[in-house]
């Protein structure tokens, strides 16, 4: 297991997941001191980019070889629509429109890329780029609950990221990156890039004011 693709391209970036787990803005989720008005900020931005993720699954599905391919990027595709339904009640909670999100840069580069990815290259790549998402959260999640869920603000995100539910999306993508995927420069190429865009991500949030 420790052999495959996808467990090669985590370990070949745990530089930029241990960036990602150490930045102010997720520590501040993970303690709770991190400021309302950043978080509700990157909720907006981060239902944006949910958007295109599963555009981009979609994307994927019509064009996997296979029908398991098919229906296994749908089924990840439905768990972005349950994501973005807990983005919807942060978003009340929260006083975010997100009818009215103007992506960011750092959100439109992200989404730019794995649309692109996804419309030009095969499913293969298409699952490498959009991996680290998947993985790094699961990650994120596990790390800060790993003392129990605090009983605070931003508990909820630590408790879906953290969650039993969300595993198995995790490996299901992985799965397609292992299916898919070939073991080439490009693929790591863009399996790293992704992994910058979401340390850019968390940022451009921590630098909203």
């Amino acid at each position: 297991m420790t052999n495959d693709l996808s467990n090669q391209l985590w370990a070949a970036n745990q530089d930029l997941a241990q960036a990602c787990l150490e930045h102010p803005f997720v520590q501040g989720i993970g303690d709770g001191t991190l400021e309302q008005a950043k978080f509700a900020y990157y909720v907006g931005q981060d239902a944006f980019f949910l958007e295109a993720f599963a555009r981009a699954y979609s994307i994927a599905a019509a064009k996997a070889p296979d029908w398991l391919g098919f229906t296994t990027f749908h089924n990840l595709a439905s768990g972005v629509l349950e994501e973005l339904r807990l983005h919807s009640s942060y978003a009340s909670e929260w006083g975010v429109n997100l009818y009215a999100v103007e992506p960011a840069s750092a959100t439109r580069r992200y989404t730019d890329f794995l649309l692109a990815t996804a419309w030009s290259k095969d499913v293969g790549l298409t699952a490498a780029a959009m991996s680290p998402c998947m993985r790094l959260y699961a990650f994120l999640g596990e790390k800060l609950a790993c003392n129990g869920i605090p009983d605070h603000q931003y508990a909820d995100w630590i408790r879906t990221y953290s969650s039993a539910d969300f595993q198995p999306l995790t490996q299901q993508l992985e799965s397609l990156v292992d299916n898919y995927a070939a073991t080439n420069s490009v693929v790591h190429s863009t399996y790293r890039y992704a992994m910058f865009c979401e340390r850019d991500f968390f940022q451009a949030a921590w630098m909203f004011s």
